[in-house]
C-alpha cells in the first residue's frame, strides 16, 4: 500500500474485511507493506492497519518479492511513476483516481501498465454501490429504453476555507480541484451507465482569491449514443458533505440517486400510472448485486463497504484470470475520463465546444 490517509485507511480496511465478509474470498489478502512520506505517521498507520513492515521508500514496496498487489492510495502526483514501475515489475495494480493529474499523464500510465498483462484497477469505487449496479442491469436490460438525459453532480462544502494547504490544493500535485476530486467520479458513473463523451460545454470557476485550483466546474456534455447531458461538481456547495447525485433520463423510465442514501434507488416506468411518481427501491434483497456478502434484506451497507466490493472483484479477476472491464474502472477508462476532465478545463478557458478524441495504445 502506498499513502496511510483517507484512501490508505479506505483500502486497507476493505483488505481486512475480505476474508470474512466475501467468504469463500478468491484470495486471502496479506498486508505486506505499507509506505509514506511521514515516518511517524506511517509506521502508526502500519501498527493501527495491520501490516507487517513499513518504509518511507515506495522503491521498496516495487522490488519486495512478497509483494503481489501494488495499491497506490498516494496523491496524485505519486500515481505514475510507482504504479508504472510496480507493474512492469509483474504485480498487480490499483491506483486512486483521478489516474493521473491529466490526460497526458493518465495515458502514459495505461500505455505503459496495458503491455505488461497485470490487472489493472482505477479506484472509481462507486461503480461498486448496490444501488449503481442495479441501474447498470436496468438499463442494459433495456427497462429504460432509450437513454436520452443524465444529469450528474457531486456537491460537497469542506472546501470553502481559504487557510486550506492540503496538496489537493496545488495545482502541482493535485492537477486539478474540484473537476479531478470529484468531477472525475461523475464522468466515470456517466460513461458507465450511458457511455463515452463525444462533447463537451463547461465553465470552471475558482472562488477564493489565491487558489491554485478550480473550486468548481459545470458541463454541458453530448454523448456518442446521443444523449445529452450535465456534469456538475463543486467544494463549495454549503451544507453538502458528501451529494453525489444523478439522475437519468430514458424513454420508457428514470432512474435517481443519491450518495447520501446510499442504498437507495429511485425507479420510475412510464408503462404505470405516471401520477405515481418515482418508486423508491431499497437496494438490499438477496438477488440484488453484491449481497451475497452482506445482511439480511433491509439491513443497509456504507460507504465503506464499497471499497469491500470493488477489491473482491479485482482479486477474482487475479485469482481467475478473468477480465476486469467492464464493471471494474481499467486504467483505459481513467485515462477516457481524464480526457473528458482536460476538454472540460479546454473548454473552460475557450469559451467552445470542446470535441473529445481519445487516444488508442
Amino acid at each position: 500500500m502506498l499513502g496511510y490517509a483517507f484512501m490508505g485507511k479506505a483500502h486497507s480496511n476493505a483488505f481486512r474485511k475480505i476474508p470474512y465478509m466475501t467468504w469463500p474470498p478468491p484470495l486471502v489478502p496479506r498486508l505486506v507493506a505499507i509506505a509514506g512520506r511521514n515516518e511517524e505517521a506511517v509506521s502508526a498507520a502500519a501498527r493501527r492497519y495491520g501490516y507487517e513492515r513499513w518504509t518511507t521508500d515506495w522503491h521498496d514496496l516495487v522490488t519486495d518479492p512478497e509483494v503481489g498487489l501494488f495499491d497506490n492510495g498516494g496523491p496524485n502526483v505519486v500515481h505514475s511513476e510507482p504504479t508504472i514501475a510496480a507493474a512492469q515489475a509483474g504485480k498487480h495494480v490499483i491506483c486512486e483516481k483521478p489516474l493521473g493529474r491529466d490526460a497526458d499523464e493518465s495515458y502514459e500510465i495505461w500505455k505503459q501498465v496495458a503491455p505488461t498483462g497485470v490487472k489493472h484497477l482505477c479506484a472509481f469505487n462507486y461503480r461498486f454501490v448496490p444501488a449503481v449496479r442495479l441501474a447498470r442491469e436496468l438499463i442494459e436490460a433495456g427497462e429504460l429504453g432509450e437513454i436520452r438525459h443524465f444529469r450528474g453532480r457531486y456537491l460537497q462544502d469542506w472546501g470553502d476555507d481559504p487557510s486550506l494547504d492540503t496538496w489537493r490544493f496545488h495545482a502541482d500535485e493535485a492537477g486539478s480541484g474540484a473537476l479531478g476530486d470529484l468531477g472525475a467520479h461523475v464522468v466515470d458513473l456517466a460513461r458507465y451507465l450511458v457511455g463515452d463523451v463525444a462533447s463537451v460545454s463547461a465553465l470552471v470557476k475558482t472562488f477564493l482569491p489565491g487558489r491554485q485550483v478550480d473550486d468548481a466546474i459545470e458541463a454541458a456534455v453530448e454523448f456518442e449514443n446521443g444523449a445529452v447531458g450535465t456534469i456538475e461538481s463543486t467544494r463549495l456547495a454549503l451544507g453538502r458533505r458528501n451529494a453525489f447525485q444523478w439522475e437519468i433520463n430514458g424513454s420508457q423510465g428514470s432512474l435517481a440517486f443519491d450518495m447520501e442514501r446510499l442504498n437507495e434507488l429511485q425507479v420510475f416506468r412510464a408503462d404505470g400510472d405516471r401520477a405515481r411518481g418515482f418508486k423508491t427501491v431499497l437496494v438490499s434483497e438477496a438477488d440484488h448485486p453484491f449481497w451475497q456478502f452482506w445482511w439480511p434484506p433491509g439491513h443497509i451497507i456504507g460507504w465503506g463497504d464499497t471499497f469491500v466490493n470493488e477489491i473482491h472483484h479485482l482479486l477474482r479477476a487475479i485469482a481467475e484470470d478473468g477480465e476486469v472491464a467492464p464493471h471494474g474502472a481499467t486504467f483505459d477508462d481513467g485515462y477516457r475520463a481524464a480526457e473528458v476532465c482536460d476538454a472540460i478545463v479546454r473548454s473552460g478557458r475557450s469559451g467552445s465546444r470542446e470535441r473529445l478524441e481519445y487516444r488508442a495504445l
